[in-house]
């Protein structure tokens, strides 16, 4: 069997699945995790991702291949959730711009578009790391053209693109150090391999099982979270010191001249920042970029139309005035000055946050990434002229960075890893300081917390030295297991020991729901009896998964 082309029939085939055998996968995908605590969310991510590009898909009935590839880029974009979610959209954006105006595809049109998605992919993430997705989708996408220009079959193109894309998934730990540590590959490429193989299936016109990979679980852990695996967002890794946001509204008379492709448009902005997200249709381009020289961007952007919402921030001084030309904020009566939108899980912290001034709590956290358009519909949903974005956990912030850019509403996003650094955040806000101030003073605020966690293991590993056993209880300070022991008392003990010393002065406990008041009352007399200068606030934050969240300042 020989295929020369693929339509946009085929290809809705590959995509659904694709779709499917990532969901079949999930799980598995889920349980692989360097730490072993039972939030593993990649599968679930990356599967919610694709749900949301599959549902697109099949609501069209063009078999044009362009249009079935835009269709699933806009799904994917608009559901993306997580880090690697987010990701994930940006490789089919890519793919998607590779397939434009294409009725069918050849092979060799084929291997063009995945070596366009990982232009897409890598140019969507402000600080790319090898050793992850963004490395399983390069080598593949490389491999495909090499391929392609003597092989026309598109099947046997298939073929070797999954073959290496698993020979790159296997080679990851030779990239990261936190993967060859535990001897494990990346999650997040596990994903893309899953998908891929999927893809094959599709045009082999075979049926896969549920269960297919072919990774040894007691071999093959992922790190695509809390260990830097995909930890890109921090704001003082920004190496360009202009925030810029732009549109231009496309003129036909400058069309004639400068026609307008997104990809090209894209390198070419790529070429002056970091941090580039580019998104366009029929009528106008939306720009984000950290550059700088933004002037140089506008220019670049001006040749295909008028430019409007445009917006500059000087991100070292981040305390004065916006630099650039900015339109006025319309003064509707029915817009409040700010908004706060924030993420946790459980009822307590959800009350707790809306005490301390949450405009919306977004129900979500470890288990459950909030996608793109969930934290987009909380934005409007402020009916705020200024939104500020907490996600309390570094997995949500490349969706919340992608919902920001999508907002019509002037939104900064404070980067905050845990809900102790977000209630401490809430803390430093002001409704009477101006946009810029409140976010310096957040960002301070966010940084003089420590946090713990206490929750149980899944399985059996070593890590950073200690051993954990499945079912053990472990102790983590700022994203680091620092204690272990099979009794839950012991373990907070362990962990407080390492976390309070002499010069701190406050202790705040959120109790879980798993969490007596017993046990809750035995806690705080040894930690008054132990710790004798600590005041000691206890919340019921009832949030799942960890017994125990502690704020120390």
């Amino acid at each position: 069997m020989s295929l020369q082309q693929v339509d946009g029939k085929m290809l809705t085939q590959m995509i659904l699945s694709g779709a499917h055998h990532l969901a079949n996968n999930a799980n598995k995908i889920d349980a692989l995790n360097v730490f072993p605590v039972p939030d593993g969310d990649t599968g679930t991510n990356m599967n919610l991702t694709i749900t949301s590009g599959a549902n697109e898909v099949k609501k069209i009935s063009s078999n044009r291949v362009s249009d079935v590839a835009e269709a699933f880029a806009k799904g994917l974009l608009m559901g993306a959730r997580g880090n690697s979610g987010v990701i994930l959209s940006q490789i089919f954006r890519g793919f998607s711009k590779g397939l434009d105006k294409k009725e069918a595809a050849t092979s060799e049109e084929l291997a063009k578009a995945f070596e366009s998605a990982v232009t897409s992919a890598y140019n969507a993430v402000m600080k790319p790391v090898e050793g992850t997705i963004l490395t399983v989708a390069k080598d593949s996408g490389h491999k495909a053209v090499a391929i392609a220009k003597k092989e026309k079959d598109i099947i046997m193109l298939m073929e070797k693109i999954v073959a290496e894309a698993k020979a790159s998934l296997k080679r990851t730990p030779e990239l990261l150090p936190v993967l060859k540590e535990v001897g494990v590959v990346d999650s997040g490429g596990q994903g893309l391999v899953t998908i891929y193989e999927g893809f094959l299936a599709a045009l082999k016109g075979e049926e896969l099982p549920e269960d297919t990979s072919d990774f040894n679980m007691d071999e093959m852990i992922n790190a695509e979270h809390h260990k830097t695996a995909q930890d890109f967002m921090n704001t003082e890794d920004i190496k360009f010191g202009y925030c810029t946001e732009f549109m231009v509204k496309f003129k036909e008379d400058k069309l004639k001249a400068y026609p307008f492709e997104e990809e090209a448009f894209r390198n070419e902005l790529s070429n002056h920042g970091d941090s580039l997200l580019v998104v366009s249709d029929d009528e106008l381009v939306k720009v984000h970029i950290h550059s700088e020289h933004p002037g140089e961007c506008l220019n670049l952007g001006q040749r295909y139309g008028d430019l409007i919402n445009m917006k500059i921030e000087n991100m070292r001084e981040q305390h004065t005035a916006i630099v650039g030309s900015k339109p006025k904020q319309d003064k509707l009566k029915t817009k409040t000055e700010y908004g706060i939108v924030t993420v946790a899980m459980g009822e307590g912290l959800k009350e707790l946050l809306e005490s301390l001034g949450a405009t919306v709590v977004i129900q979500g956290g470890q288990t459950m990434n909030p996608s793109t358009q969930d934290i987009a519909d909380a934005i409007k949903a402020t009916n705020a002229k200024k939104v500020l974005v907490l996600p309390n956990n570094k997995n949500i912030f490349m969706a919340a960075d992608q919902a920001a850019e999508l907002a019509d509403q002037d939104v900064k996003v404070i980067p905050t890893n845990t809900i102790p650094q977000g209630i401490s955040a809430m803390l430093a806000f002001h409704p009477d300081r101006d946009f810029e101030t409140n976010e310096k003073a957040m960002n301070v605020a966010r940084k003089e917390v420590k946090t713990g966690q206490v929750t149980y293991a899944v399985r059996d590993t070593q890590i950073d030295g200690i051993s954990i056993e499945n079912g053990h209880f472990m102790g983590i300070e700022d994203g680091k297991i620092v204690a272990t022991n099979p009794d839950k008392t012991e373990t907070v003990k362990l962990l407080l020991e390492k976390m309070i010393t002499e010069d701190d002065e406050i202790l705040t406990v959120l109790q879980g729901e798993d969490v007596s008041e017993e046990e809750i009352a035995e806690l705080v007399k040894y930690i008054e009896d132990t710790y004798e200068d600590i005041e000691v606030e206890v919340h019921n934050g009832n949030q799942p998964i960890y017994s125990y969240i502690f704020s120390v300042e």
